[in-house]
């Protein structure tokens, strides 16, 4: 029988197990934060280094308790408008993109759907640059800064969503330890690879902020989540007779 139609009764094992192990790659991921954080600053510092980013490093301190702070780095820039260069090459390419979603046909039709949702995004900005551009409230830097701390947030919190959603499975204690530990992983390695990609966009103009922000800034890193929750929920549960 597929377990969608199985009647799961939560034992007491296995919630004593969901919060022991929310418990410890909470713990553990508190301690090695400011370790992460640093290893980030020499990630980003080799990223200024190596691509073609004008930008500066920047360090903002973040005590926690009396005994847990930790140096967030971000990137900063000065920001720039759109050009009216860059306007009109972005409405055609938002243009383009939408002429494109019509050849979408078929299995490809949520494609084309979520292709046109997304280009909404583009357009109300160009709208909004076009009517107000002086009045943007954003920064670069406070967007850079605000998404490490996101990235953080969104991190600290994987224990307790897998400790609601997956750790009351029985799966087994190897297999929920792996999930956690390589899902906080890839998030780790990813963000400071993600602050870079999105610096090389961002220092071009506002422009892109909000598409930066909407489309690939944390529910990029909410679907990595899902997918490795969505993977580890392919696997077996753990034969009833083991312990």
């Amino acid at each position: 029988m597929h377990r969608a139609l199985t009647h799961f009764r939560l034992g007491p094992m296995n919630l004593v197990i969901a919060i022991s192990l929310f418990v410890f790659f909470t713990s553990v991921w508190l301690a090695f934060l400011p370790r992460v954080c640093h290893f980030w600053n020499r990630v980003l510092a080799l990223g200024i280094r190596m691509l073609p980013l004008h930008v500066e490093l920047g360090v903002t301190e973040h005590r926690l308790t009396r005994f847990l702070a930790f140096d967030i780095p971000y990137l900063r820039m000065e920001p720039v408008l759109p050009s009216s260069q860059a306007w009109w090459l972005t409405g055609a390419v938002t243009l383009a993109l939408f002429a494109a979603s019509f050849f979408l046909r078929g299995k490809l039709i949520p494609i084309m759907y979520l292709l046109r949702g997304i280009l909404l995004v583009p357009v109300t900005a160009l709208l909004y640059f076009a009517l107000l551009p002086a009045r943007f409230p954003h920064t670069p830097d406070s967007y850079m800064e605000g998404l490490v701390t996101a990235g953080i947030a969104l991190i600290s919190t994987v224990p307790l969503l897998f400790g609601l959603t997956y750790y009351i499975f029985d799966f087994g204690l190897l297999k929920k330890a792996f999930l956690t530990a390589i899902t906080m992983i890839h998030l780790a390695l990813f963000l400071p690879l993600q602050v870079l990609m999105q610096a090389l966009f961002l220092q071009k103009t506002v422009l892109f902020m909000p598409v930066l922000y909407i489309v690939f800034g944390m529910p990029i890193n909410i679907l990595i989540i899902i997918a490795f929750y969505s993977w580890g929920m392919t696997w077996f549960f753990r034969p009833a007779q083991q312990v």
